[in-house]
């Protein structure tokens, strides 16, 4: 797989798939503003899909668990600019700018489809990437504010999210891993994201679900791919990624371990 990524700066970055697609389980430290230039994505969260194609802009919030499936379409690359909006760069902005400090609300997933004032903040950054010389610091922070300022224009809410600066608090164990099993995260990003250390984390999950997080994880993965297949008659390849299996192979191995027949082979009467 060749994926190219071409950086004007650390928070700015034109990303490049040319292969038939890149998944991934991602958990971003950064707000994530993304462009679409070509190509598609899919973004299953615990409990939202969204499909982005090309034209479309996002938001995405940090300290969110997704999975990420890119793919080329129509012959053209997947490709992406890509603004991370870093929590030290976002406290320098709101230090100096009036804001409704209310109560934080739920992250999710911001688009703005087609919006004339992103496109054109962002269109306005891809000659840079065929200049040799170095991208000067003070004119990406201009233009990583100048996006800010657009998006608290066309919707005033993104500050509850941008101007958030919270760590991620304890929260409950079991409903937090039985909305999320499907990402696959390191135990460490599962620890922190529950507001535990991993020592505690592990001890907890132990006294909660009485067996280890990576048995607990593979059983509800593999149940998950079971109903999908019997109930919604998917094929294998069609969700094989999407709850939690990183190859095909190694999820048919799994699954006729646990169930006695491969995923392609469920009795009719399943």
């Amino acid at each position: 797989m060749e994926h190219i990524s071409k950086y004007l700066t650390k928070d700015i970055k034109l990303s490049c798939y040319e292969d038939k697609l890149f998944k991934s389980d991602l958990i971003f430290e950064d707000h994530m503003l993304v462009w679409f230039i070509s190509g598609e994505t899919k973004i299953i969260q615990a409990e939202s899909t969204f499909s982005f194609k090309a034209g479309d802009i996002f938001l995405i919030p940090r300290n969110e668990l997704a999975t990420i499936i890119n793919y080329p379409k129509n012959g053209l690359p997947h490709k992406t600019v890509v603004m991370h909006l870093s929590t030290e760069r976002l406290k320098k902005f709101y230090e100096k700018t009036d804001h409704n400090k209310k109560t934080p609300s739920q992250q999710k997933i911001y688009l703005f489809s087609n919006h004339p004032l992103l496109e054109s903040c962002l269109t306005s950054l891809i000659p840079y990437f065929e200049v040799e010389s170095e991208f000067p610091e003070s004119l990406a922070t201009l233009k990583i504010e100048e996006a800010i300022n657009i998006l608290r224009l066309i919707n005033p809410s993104v500050d509850s999210v941008l101007a958030n600066f919270d760590v991620p608090g304890k929260i409950d164990l079991v409903d937090f891993m039985q909305r999320n099993f499907m990402f696959n995260m390191s135990l460490e990003k599962l620890s922190y994201l529950t507001g535990r250390s991993l020592s505690t984390f592990n001890r907890d999950f132990k006294k909660l679900f009485n067996t280890t997080p990576q048995k607990w994880l593979t059983d509800k993965r593999l149940a998950l791919a079971y109903y999908h297949l019997a109930k919604k008659k998917k094929k294998p390849t069609e969700i094989y990624l999407e709850v939690g299996f990183e190859d095909l192979s190694h999820f048919s191995f799994i699954f006729k371990k646990k169930y006695g027949f491969s995923p392609s082979q469920l009795p009719m009467n399943s």
